[in-house]
This record gives C-alpha cells, sequence and structure tokens, in this order.
C-alpha cells in the first residue's frame, strides 16, 4: 500500500498502535484471548510494515515473498484453530488479504514507485465488501447498550475486555480497506 505520505503514515500509526495493544492483550489470564491477540498482533505490525509510504523506504524484492509465507502460514493457523470457533474464520481472511497484497506488490513495479493498479477487480472488490460489511458489524457491536445491573460489578483486566478486543478487530479492517482501496 504506497500511497501519498500523510496517510500512508496515519495507517502505520493506527495498524502499529493495533499491533502494541495485541502484544498486550496476550498477558490475559484466557488462553483463548492470547491465541487471538498474538495473530492480531501479527497482522497488525505487518500492515503497518506494509502501509511505509515508498517515499520513504522501498523495501527490497524479497519482503514480499517473505510477506506472503508467513501470512500463509497465519492463514493455515487460523483455518486450524477455525476448527475450535467460527471468529478464526475472519483471521484466515485477513491473512489471505495480507498475501493478496503481498503477491499483487510483488508482481507489480509500479505499485513499488505508487502508481497503477495491478491487483484483480474482482478479488479486490470481493476483500473490500467483505471488510466494509465487518466494518459496519463491528461499528454497531460497539454501541453501548443499556445493561439490567445485578448488583455485582466484574473485574475484568483491561487486556479481557471484549470491546477492546473488538476496537482492535475493528481498526485492523478499516486499515485493511484503506489498503485495498489503492488496489
Amino acid at each position: 500500500m504506497h500511497g501519498p505520505a500523510s496517510p500512508g503514515w496515519l495507517l502505520v500509526a493506527l495498524c502499529a498502535a493495533t499491533g502494541v495493544y495485541c502484544l498486550l492483550r496476550m498477558r490475559s489470564s484466557l488462553e483463548e484471548q492470547r491465541r487471538a491477540a498474538g495473530g492480531e498482533a501479527l497482522m497488525g505490525f505487518g500492515m503497518a510494515a506494509m502501509a511505509v509510504p515508498a517515499a520513504v523506504f522501498t523495501p527490497p524484492s524479497w519482503v514480499w515473498p517473505a510477506y506472503a509465507v508467513v501470512f500463509g502460514a497465519a492463514g493455515l493457523r487460523a483455518l486450524w484453530a477455525a476448527r475450535s470457533g467460527r471468529h478464526h474464520l475472519h483471521h484466515l481472511v485477513g491473512a489471505a488479504a495480507m498475501v493478496y497484497m503481498a503477491v499483487v506488490m510483488a508482481a507489480s513495479p509500479a505499485h513499488a514507485h505508487g502508481h497503477g493498479t495491478s491487483g484483480t477487480p474482482v478479488l479486490t472488490g470481493v476483500l473490500l465488501l467483505y471488510f466494509t460489511g465487518y466494518v459496519l458489524l463491528t461499528g454497531v457491536r460497539l454501541i453501548p447498550v443499556v445493561a439490567v445491573a445485578d448488583g455485582r460489578t466484574a473485574t475484568a483486566g483491561w487486556g479481557d475486555r471484549p470491546e477492546l478486543a473488538l476496537a482492535c478487530r475493528l481498526s485492523m479492517a478499516i486499515g485493511m480497506v484503506a489498503m485495498l482501496l489503492p488496489l
């Protein structure tokens, strides 16, 4: 994703901050939360590195195949984890999108210089629809709902709060939409 510098840096900051938060979530007391947070941290840092403006740093040609291998392995892990919960399918789609973007960037020298499109329009469109839908549905799920309190207060650690994990996934999905648009 190499476009104008200002939006690129904002995307780098968003994805890196999300990656850092996901690393902190890995300290959760819940095993499932730790596993999901690790994959999301990888995705956040990978997206941040991919979004660095080309005017600042143009990665060597071997970087894109390496991205494809790393996120291909993350996709296989998400596919394996999907046996225990369907929410891992979102991680699978995210990893597949990262592999797709890495392959597009590896195949297109024009992307290294910031012009042109070289992605498959149908696949790019499907991924854009998926992540746009995910952003909209997750945004709705984050709207506060008035709950009936039974007098007890739950004391979950800040890394175990489901709304923060959801906000983390939402910010990465927004970043994915921004990265897919130029393709």
